[in-house]
């Protein structure tokens, strides 16, 4: 494969990985408003830092690509907001905030696995497959987390 070809398939697997943990990072910041529990309060501020820092270390790698990161458009976010607004409307408890905590990484580990399973044969670099294995594994931490508030 070429390189430009190279470039292009880890541009692919870095912006695939950098949409996700925005947007773990902005369901986050959705829900935090909500969240009564200590400790549930706590948990979200330490996985949205892990999430940002995911991000930054995805835009360090796409910007050595030559590539601005791309978050997800206008509507996506507006969509997943009201969602988000309308499902803790009506259950605002811990427990209902857990599973959609799990509901989220849950797509976000399918998401990666895809992506992941995508890539295998491509010429994707190394840091970027290794990036989106750690996202994944963080996502799937993030949802055995999320399963001690279910109840």
């Amino acid at each position: 494969m070429t390189e430009t070809v190279q470039n292009k398939k880890t541009a692919e697997v870095l912006q695939s990985v950098y949409k996700n943990v925005k947007m773990a990072s902005d369901s986050i910041l959705n829900l935090m408003p909500k969240v009564k529990d200590e400790k549930l309060k706590s948990d979200l501020t330490v996985q949205l830092s892990a999430f940002e820092a995911f991000a930054s270390r995805t835009a360090k790698l796409l910007a050595d690509e030559g590539v601005k990161p791309e978050e997800e458009g206008f509507m996506t976010k507006t969509m997943a907001k009201w969602g988000s607004m309308m499902n803790t409307m009506r259950d605002s408890t811990s427990t209902h905030l857990a599973e959609m905590m799990v509901e989220g990484a849950t797509m976000g580990v399918n998401d990666m696995l895809r992506v992941l399973r995508e890539a295998e044969n491509s010429n994707a670099s190394e840091s970027a497959l290794r990036l989106a294995r750690d996202v994944c594994a963080f996502e799937e931490k993030v949802v055995e987390d999320m399963r001690a508030y279910l109840r």
